[in-house]
Order: structure tokens, then sequence, then C-alpha cells
């Protein structure tokens, strides 16, 4: 990527481009999940060190997909704000079926069009 990106629509393209993979995709996935339910358990049992470990429970499984599996540097070394924005609607699309977990992503989902 050499352009300096604009909108978040723009973002989101590029950001599916780099998660094509449907491992890294499914761990992406996973990650977020993890964090989801540990800011639930902290929160309800007022266990506060369990917050500590976010950062590895969303970005471990997540940067494993990238390295292993799509063989790419992670999109939030460069854009972290819409990286991050960009995990969650990424699980919003695939929980709701907008966009498939598993296999190949098709071009159709990243490439230039509405977003």
């Amino acid at each position: 990527m050499t352009t300096r990106i604009e909108t978040f629509a723009e973002f989101y393209r590029y950001y599916l481009s780099e998660h094509r993979n449907g491992t890294c995709r499914a761990l992406h996935v996973f990650g977020s999940t993890s964090v989801v339910l540990l800011l639930i358990s902290a929160l309800a049992t007022q266990t506060w060190w369990l917050l500590v470990t976010l950062p590895v429970a969303g970005y471990g499984p997540a940067w494993v997909g990238h390295f292993v599996f799509e063989k790419n540097k992670p999109a939030s070394w460069t854009y972290p704000w819409w990286s991050f924005m960009s995990d969650w609607v990424m699980m919003r699309d695939i929980y709701t079926g907008r966009i498939p977990m598993f296999g190949e992503l098709p071009e159709r989902y990243y490439s230039a069009g509405p977003a």
C-alpha cells in the first residue's frame, strides 16, 4: 500500500483485502470474541487483572493469522484506530453472514465499489 487512505469505507475494503484467508478471519473472530468474554468476566467478577490480558487475547490470534496464514503485516501497525474499528465491523459482518468466516474471501468484498 503506497497511498494514504482517507475514509473508513476505503480502509475497510483494504482491511478485507488483507484478510482473504479464512483461517486468518476465524482467528480474528476468536480473538475479538475472547476479548468480549474476558471483559464481561472481569466486570462481572471484579477480577481486574483480567483486563491486562485483553491485548494478548485480541491481537495474539490475529497476528498469528497474519504471519502464518496471510503472510502479511497487520494493518494495525499502519492504521491502528481504523484497524481496531475494522476488527469489530468484520466480526459483525461475519456473525451476520455478510462475509464468510471460512474459505478464500472473494474479490467482490474488497474491490473498489460500494463498501
